[in-house]
């Protein structure tokens, strides 16, 4: 498999704090992005991407938990239950775990990479995840569920990481 020329965007990149735009119609270019994404996804051992954390602010996600992979274009949550906390990464955050409570079922309605509509009922790891990265594109990242201790300790990573421009704000 060829390598994609996109990349993960990092903690710092402006493109990652902005909000993702709605696509109106789904092209081929969409379809090309929405393969790349999951190509990118996959090689750095992903379960779930955004298309701003690969630089592009559209509505677009990717997720494959184990059980098959998602495209999904301009997503919302539409319903939410129950309550779950879980540790979770970043691949636009390395080596960064943080907790964070999300619904434990969510109904989501998308459309698939051929502008079909579908609906989602997901619950656990899979709600999870889509949350996660539904949250990437209003320009949301899981530093932002973060206490004030735990941002002091992000903000000290971050520096033995290298990672410049970014120091969260306590």
């Amino acid at each position: 498999m060829e390598k994609t020329a996109l990349k993960i965007r990092i903690i710092g990149d402006p493109v990652l704090r902005k909000k993702s735009s709605s696509i109106k119609e789904v092209s081929n270019r969409h379809r090309d992005i929405l393969s790349q994404m999951a190509q990118l996804m996959y090689e750095g051992d992903g379960v779930g991407l955004a298309a701003p954390q690969a630089g592009i602010n559209e509505m677009m996600i990717v997720v494959d938990i184990g059980s098959g992979l998602y495209k999904l274009i301009n997503p919302k949550v539409v319903d939410a239950s129950g309550a779950q906390v879980n540790q979770e990464g970043c691949l636009s955050v390395p080596g960064i775990c943080i907790k964070v409570k999300r619904a434990q079922r969510v109904r989501i309605k998308a459309q698939d990479e051929y502008g079909k509509n579908i609906d989602i009922k997901a619950e656990g790891l899979l709600a999870c995840v889509l949350q996660h990265e539904i949250d990437h594109l209003k320009g949301k990242l899981i530093t932002d569920y973060a206490s004030f201790v735990e941002k002091i300790k992000i903000n000290k990573a971050l520096k033995k990481l290298n990672v410049k421009s970014c120091q969260l704000k306590l």
